[in-house]
């Protein structure tokens, strides 16, 4: 449901011209979020896919740094796909990451998202290409499905993927450091009351 509810959002904004490359970082950012927590906690809640529509503090707030990391991700992207499709097909899979390493963290910047994202994914860019090789077979035959089977197809890719993200943190030794981090503000107020009386 909450990967049907993202792909219906994104059908319709994106017949308006421009919008939705406004709230894709957001969309994008609350569709993983709803995938690690349900990952981490066995549990989803619809309302995750929502959070980064959060206007509050500088710069737009959540919404703009996903905007700011969506728009200069596919800037990067672009232009290394001028080069050849093969470096931007690379520098796609290098920022592969980034709106997992926002969530955990939702302090990072723009650019050291980006940043972080290159340096986590150095050395796992072919192990992650693989893994999207592996559902080439499941794409053929939701294509005999009419498109019925992605919605099957789609969550599972999803979940491999977030769970690669959750492997890659424990092999780059990344997981006591996300622990030892302030609470993100995607969390509950009674939560952070908690912290601030500890």
């Amino acid at each position: 449901m909450a990967s049907l509810i993202y792909c219906g959002i994104t059908s319709v904004v994106s017949s308006i011209y421009g919008l939705v490359f406004l709230i894709a970082g957001a969309l994008i950012f609350g569709l993983y979020l709803y995938y690690l927590n349900l990952v981490r906690e066995e549990a989803g809640d619809f309302n995750l896919l929502f959070k980064a529509f959060s206007f509050s503090g500088k710069n737009l707030g959540l919404f703009g740094k996903t905007l700011g990391v969506y728009l200069l991700m596919s800037l990067y992207v672009f232009l290394w796909t001028l080069l050849l499709i093969i470096p931007g097909i690379i520098a796609a899979y290098s920022y592969r990451m980034v709106f997992y390493l926002l969530i955990d963290d939702p302090e990072l910047g723009v650019s050291e998202a980006l940043r972080k994202s290159k340096e986590m994914m150095y050395g796992y860019k072919t192990k992650l290409f693989c893994l999207d090789l592996s559902f080439i077979g499941w794409s053929m035959l939701c294509i005999l499905t009419f498109g019925i089977g992605l919605l099957w197809l789609y969550p599972y890719m999803l979940t491999s993927q977030t769970i690669f993200y959750e492997e890659l943190l424990k092999e780059k030794g990344l997981v006591q450091e996300i622990k030892e981090q302030p609470k993100p503000e995607i969390e509950e107020i009674e939560d952070k009351n908690n912290e601030v009386v500890e």
